[in-house]
């Protein structure tokens, strides 16, 4: 598939998909992707940029959302003049997937709404390719119809990206082995960031644990996934969503260090099978 200009999955080299949880001011944002796109580009690794518009999914009526779709997207339209990047956002109702196809590279759905028929069909509809976060509540080989939904519906490229799977309450386990059995019949994005939450650990909103984002990112790289998802803000103590599962820039920085250099290292391998 491709986002863009960019290859994902199929031997493509692997890609970064990194952003804002959610925009909180236009010049903010265009900042903030430009810092990621140095990083990105000091790493040789292609980017993605992803921001969301509206958080529709947030745990308490009164929980920063984002500036809704109109102003939202004239940020990320923003962003692209700016920078030139490909843009990935999601969305969460059928009737956002016209609009926001005018001005993104890729339509996700989010992992509540990963089995939603008409919002998958609506954003297949748009000709753009798809980013599906598995739900908590998937087990890996059943995203397969999700996939099948979209690939039914006529979708070019479909991704699916892997938060981890919902372990008793209020956390999550990443599963590396389900990595691999999704690959074997999509590509495969790892959610470094999210998959360290603890969801609705506090009190109303999702508490985290930024320190094992690196160790889990690692981790995913080293099974071949196709792409690496990492929310990143520079301060994200005071991120109004997500802020203790995202990182900053600092430590963005030094994770693409270490997984590029992992991901080299399988490149450079010789093919399994050869007798090698």
């Amino acid at each position: 598939m491709r986002i863009g200009e960019i290859a994902l999955g199929d031997g493509a080299p692997l890609v970064l998909i990194s952003g804002l949880n959610v925009i909180e001011d236009e010049l903010e944002a265009i900042d903030n992707a430009r810092a990621i796109q140095r990083i990105a580009a000091d790493h040789d690794i292609p980017l993605v940029f992803k921001a969301s518009f509206d958080k529709a999914n947030r745990s308490r009526h009164d929980a920063y959302r984002g500036p809704g779709i109109d102003e939202g997207l004239r940020a990320l339209a923003g962003i692209k003049r700016a920078t030139g990047l490909p843009l990935l956002t999601d969305v969460h109702e059928s009737d956002q997937a016209k609009i926001a196809a005018n001005v993104v590279d890729c339509l996700q759905v989010p992992a509540f709404l990963c089995r939603q028929t008409d919002l998958l069909a609506a954003c297949a509809a748009t000709g753009l390719p798809v980013n599906i976060k598995k739900g908590q509540f998937v087990a890996p080989q059943d995203i397969m119809h999700a996939v099948e939904k979209l690939d039914h519906f006529g979708v070019e490229g479909v991704m699916v990206t892997d938060r981890g799977t919902q372990f008793g309450y209020n956390n999550l386990i990443a599963d590396m082995q389900g990595l691999v059995q999704m690959r074997q019949f999509v590509p495969v994005c790892f959610d470094a960031t999210h998959a360290v939450q603890y969801p609705g650990a506090l009190g109303g909103a999702s508490d985290g644990d930024r320190r094992f984002v690196a160790p889990l990112a690692r981790a995913a790289v080293a099974t071949g996934i196709d792409a690496l998802f990492v929310e990143s803000h520079p301060y994200p103590e005071s991120a109004p969503c997500d802020g203790p599962s995202q990182i900053d820039f600092d430590d963005l920085d030094r994770l693409l260090t270490e997984v590029c250099a992992i991901d080299a290292a399988l490149r450079a391998l010789p093919p399994a099978g050869n007798g090698a």
